[in-house]
């Protein structure tokens, strides 16, 4: 048997670590697929085989009125919000007020960033950039990959003083990279990710399973500790 996975790159840190023991339980092969929730939406809808999907709650609320995910087959994995990372042995810059963000990004020689246009994360830094009025300023440091997770892999090979950003999750689960804080909470981002069973799955119990482990108890903890905020 064959799962697919189509999810947003907040949530790869969570599957990921539970694929071995699933499929050995299981006698399954997992195929997921983490990048930019737009772009796996997009996915979705082009007939890409699905069984799981992991976007946000918007994203997926859409889905269910066009049809192409199960009604009352979804469930709330958490809340992740956008954080800022250096790579690891680097200052922490200060970013907790408008203006040291400002000046962090100013120093920073490379800003890397997912997406900005299908990117839940990217769509934001570029925003905040943009209110920051360095959107043009910086235009030339700007580093932007397909998702978050890639974004900070290539911020971790960078050289110098880089600054980027994307949903904390992301940062959690790479190497070579820190968290050093969120937005300052006028341009904060809370993001509620939610899982859905596509209507064209071919292994709908299957995928049922899964989103059983991953919003379960026996989860928890490791989604806190990647960074989604659960909600009793």
């Amino acid at each position: 048997m064959e799962l697919h996975i189509l999810s947003g790159g907040a949530a790869a840190g969570l599957v990921e670590p539970l694929q071995a023991d699933f499929e050995a339980a299981h006698s399954c092969t997992l195929h997921g697929t983490f990048s930019a929730v737009g772009a796996m939406k997009e996915k979705l809808l082009a007939g890409a085989p699905c069984d799981l999907v992991i976007l946000t709650q918007a994203l997926v609320d859409g889905l269910v009125a066009s049809g192409h995910v199960q009604p009352g087959s979804t469930r709330r994995l958490g809340v992740v919000k956008t954080g800022l990372a250096v790579k690891t042995g680097t200052p922490h810059p200060a970013i907790k007020t408008r203006a040291e963000l400002q000046a962090a990004f100013r120093a920073a020689e490379g800003i890397y960033f997912p997406d900005p246009k299908l990117a839940t994360a990217g769509i934001h830094f570029l925003k905040v950039l943009t209110t920051l009025g360095l959107d043009v300023e910086l235009a030339d440091r700007f580093r932007t990959y397909p998702n978050g997770a890639t974004a900070m892999r290539e911020m971790a090979k960078a050289s110098g003083h880089v600054l980027g950003g994307t949903q904390v999750t992301e940062i959690n689960y790479t190497q070579g990279v820190d968290l050093i804080g969120l937005f300052p909470q006028e341009f904060e981002l809370a993001t509620v990710y939610t899982l859905g069973i596509a209507s064209h799955a071919q292994q709908p119990q299957l995928a049922q399973q899964l989103a059983d482990q991953l919003t379960g108890e026996s989860t928890r903890a490791l989604r806190m500790a990647l960074g989604f905020e659960l909600q009793d």
